[in-house]
């Protein structure tokens, strides 16, 4: 049993405020040593509704790596990395006829201006994919309040 005289607080959070979605299914491929966009449709833009909102995204898409090669694949926020110097998850060559993958990442950006997350890919020279196959890739983003 819970008593309350006034205005309850601390409760809640974990509300999804909104979700944003984004789906390629073009297949594209680069040979950049550079972590360059993915593909201009694996992108969304969002503006969190206040600043302690967290925003979580979630990518998938198949990929693939050149015999002798490696593919390495992260999101973006704006300009910055939110993976490590090669990215969130990477897969090695042999695999030319195409291998799941999936990026996760629960970013806190203490921000109410527009933000674009986006999907970014690099390879060691050789050449990588994403939506190897013309599988359809997607984005999701969405804001969590606090």
């Amino acid at each position: 049993t819970i008593a309350n005289s006034g205005t309850a607080t601390g409760f809640g959070g974990g509300k999804v405020l909104q979700v944003l979605t984004a789906t390629d299914s073009s297949a594209r491929t680069t040979t950049s040593t550079s972590f360059v966009t993915a593909s201009n449709t694996l992108s969304v833009d969002i503006t969190p509704s206040a600043t302690s909102s967290k925003i979580f995204v979630q990518a998938s898409f198949e990929c693939s790596a050149a015999s002798s090669g490696r593919s390495f694949f992260t999101i973006y926020k704006e300009s910055t990395n939110l993976g490590a110097t090669n990215g969130m998850f990477s897969i090695g060559g042999q695999l030319l006829d195409g291998e799941p993958g999936s990026l996760t990442f629960l970013d806190s950006p203490s921000s109410t201006s527009e933000l674009t997350y986006a999907v970014y890919v690099k390879s060691n020279g050789q050449t990588a994919s994403l939506n190897a196959n013309t599988v359809k890739g997607s984005i999701v983003v969405m804001e969590i309040g606090a």
